[in-house]
């Protein structure tokens, strides 16, 4: 009985077809799994009585061997169809390849581009590697002033302590942008530099070593703290929700006199105070003022005639604040597991 049985899977096993992969594969289960039927034969195979058990051991392995042929036979063949077919590609990768994600840092970057874009700012990106010139000197930075402490600067070369373009650095903030631009265009200016900033201090959850700034400058006749008050109004309405109330509070920065941190309602509690804003109902998210006259003098722009407003925000703030992602290090230690948290982001 159960030799009829081995000879009936030895017949059906050469006469096995399959036409695509999922079929051979269906094949190779039902004769080679642990639970097909070299399997189940091996379990009866137990009860077989003894003067028996050598002819039937010897079908079985006959068995096994005859249906692993014919699967690798099948395919080889299926491969051979497949590289002779027309419709191969055959710049395609050995791997599937997953499709990525915009990085939320830049999904919050284009964010505030387009923001600011429909209110009539344009896009200008200066250097990384930067000279004094630009980052501290045309914006009011004396060479012995202490505001320069409040920026530890990564310099690449300090040739000539008086030639401050001959002393090269990682600019540690967009504003030098700013000066690079009011330089070679005469107003009316409305301009949007985003770009990479470095700065020189330890990596924690709260601060690293490089990070991301947005800054924005508009120069023209009759320019008032008022218009600055207005265009951060919308885009905080715009980012974090037309119910968003803002706050101005004196502050203090070289290349803006007077100067200003703003601060928006908690988005989280609503103003009502959470662990997040300490209790206080208010974030700190840039810091903004009216251009000092000295800067637009120093970028060949007549302060008598024009003035401007500027403001400055960290990318990775506003990010925190609409994701709560609560440890900086996150953005830069590329964990897919934490960029596919953002697949839905945009």
């Amino acid at each position: 009985m159960l030799l009829e049985k081995i000879d009936a899977l030895l017949d059906e096993v050469q006469k096995a077809h399959a036409e695509n992969a999922e079929q051979l594969e269906q094949l190779r289960l039902k004769y080679l799994s642990k639970k097909g039927a070299v399997s189940e034969l091996m379990g009866e195979f137990r009860n077989v009585a003894k003067d028996q058990k050598k002819a039937i051991g010897i079908k079985i392995n006959e068995l096994k061997t005859k249906a692993q042929e014919k699967i690798n036979e099948l395919r080889d063949q299926l491969e051979t169809q497949e590289a002779q077919s027309d419709d191969i590609d055959l710049t395609r990768t050995a791997y599937p390849v997953e499709l990525g994600t915009r990085h939320p840092l830049t999904v919050v970057k284009n964010e505030i581009i387009d923001i600011f874009s429909r209110m009539g700012f344009t896009l200008y990106q200066g250097p990384e590697v930067d000279d004094d010139k630009h980052v501290f000197t045309m914006l009011n930075f004396a060479a012995d002033h202490p505001a320069r402490d409040m920026q530890d600067t990564f310099f690449i070369e300090q040739s000539d302590p008086n030639d401050v373009t001959k002393n090269v650095l990682l600019r540690s903030h967009t504003s030098g942008d700013e000066a690079h631009y009011m330089e070679t265009h005469e107003p009316p200016i409305r301009v949007l530099c985003p770009g990479r900033v470095y700065r020189n201090e330890a990596i924690s959850a709260r601060a690293h070593c490089f990070f991301h700034q947005v800054e924005g400058l508009y120069v023209d006749k009759n320019v008032g703290f008022t218009d600055l008050k207005q265009v951060l109004l919308t885009f905080a309405r715009e980012m974090f929700g037309p119910d968003t109330k803002i706050r101005l509070r004196p502050s203090y920065f070289p290349f803006t006199e007077p100067s200003a941190e703003m601060d928006i309602s908690c988005n989280i509690c609503g103003g009502k105070g959470c662990g997040f804003c300490k209790g206080t109902g208010w974030v700190e998210i840039l810091g903004c003022g009216m251009v000092d006259p000295h800067d637009l003098a120093a970028c060949g722009i007549d302060p008598n005639v024009y003035t401007g407003y500027a403001f400055g925000m960290g990318v990775e703030r506003i990010a925190n604040l609409k994701y709560r992602v609560s440890d900086l290090r996150m953005f830069s230690e590329n964990d897919t597991r934490f960029l596919r948290e953002f697949e839905s982001a945009y």
